[in-house]
């Protein structure tokens, strides 16, 4: 039950993107059809998932060993957590990048500059550090990743479904392209606000 509730907690209460307002650039850039935001959807939540599961042991183990640092404070490398946390998100980025470029030439070719942002997007980051601040098992860490992922996918399919209708409605001059993507966009965070209550 409890894997549960961390679940629907990255999913939606916390959804990265409509509560937290992380992965702003991919979300307003991805967004512009489903396909393609299932597409990068698969890719964060590949790169988040493995993010978690090989940050979360390098913590753990080698950068805030308790066993290590009990014999001496030198070995404390905790204030390597930003550097060792980018540079393994950066190596998943790139196995993502190889396998699309190979296998999925015209999901690679849709992405454009957006796959290789995946590498700064503060969204994975993010949960791998909320992975180790919250003391998240790596069971726990797992589901963690998994709900973020989901969440963020759930968003850029939102707003996509959104933007496919707004091409054929009748808006005012003045509110469309960026400003109607604004406004959609602060509707459904006003919408996910509602499902605040919904872990205790």
């Amino acid at each position: 039950m409890n894997l549960v509730k961390i679940f629907l907690q990255a999913a939606i209460v916390d959804n990265a993107i409509l509560m937290r307002f992380l992965a702003l650039c991919a979300f307003i850039g991805m967004s512009n059809d489903v396909s393609k935001s299932i597409g990068m959807g698969g890719a964060v939540t590949f790169v988040t998932v493995l993010a978690s599961a090989v940050t979360w042991p390098l913590y753990h183990y080698v950068l805030a060993n308790p066993k290590l640092m009990a014999i001496s404070p030198i070995f404390d490398l905790s204030f390597l957590q930003i550097l060792v946390f980018i540079l393994v998100i950066a190596a998943l980025v790139q196995l993502v990048e190889f396998f699309l470029k190979k296998n999925v030439p015209s999901l690679y070719a849709a992405m454009g500059i957006y796959l290789p942002l995946i590498t700064t997007n503060c969204a994975i980051l993010a949960v791998t550090f909320d992975n180790i601040t919250k003391k998240y098992n790596l069971a726990e860490s797992l589901v963690y990743s998994v709900g973020a992922s989901v969440g963020f996918t759930l968003s850029l399919v939102l707003l996509a479904g959104i933007r496919d209708r707004m091409k054929t409605a009748n808006l005012p001059a003045f509110i469309k392209g960026t400003p109607s993507l604004f406004v959609a966009t602060s509707l459904l965070a006003v919408a996910f606000m509602g499902f605040s209550g919904l872990i205790k």
